[in-house]
């Protein structure tokens, strides 16, 4: 099990930037994928972005490609999602997860597939 602390969240206007963090203890954290999850009032939590344990490939959900950048610092134990461009409907509270698996090419999507989650933290964009 690893524990996960995300911070950087706050209050932004349209077409500001934010860099959320997301802090790691408990396991091997290279070995493991790590993902940025967001989930909206009244919506479902759904995927944003992943990398896998080296931090060699990324992927994103279409909303945010090209806006958001997902990073990691193995040597700090700590995820990165660099938010660009930001727009209200970005407005949600967003969660760093930790893959269940080992696996270097792993690179999930599916809130399934994350065994470790942080408690949170919001974003909000206004008008």
């Amino acid at each position: 099990q690893v524990q996960l602390v995300e911070s950087g969240g706050g209050l932004v206007q349209a077409g500001d930037s934010l860099r959320l963090s997301c802090a790691a203890s408990g396991r091997t954290f290279s070995r493991y994928a790590m993902g940025w999850f967001r989930q909206a009032p009244g919506k479902e939590r759904e995927f944003v972005a992943v990398i896998t344990g080296s931090g060699g490939s990324t992927d994103y959900a279409i909303s945010v490609k090209g806006r958001f950048t997902i990073s990691r610092d193995n040597a700090k134990n700590t995820v990165y999602l660099q938010m660009n461009s930001l727009k209200p409907e970005d407005t949600a509270v967003y969660y760093c997860a930790a893959d269940r698996y080992i696996g270097v090419y792993r690179k999930p999507k599916s809130e399934a597939d994350f065994g470790s989650w942080g408690q949170g933290t919001q974003v909000t964009v206004s008008s």
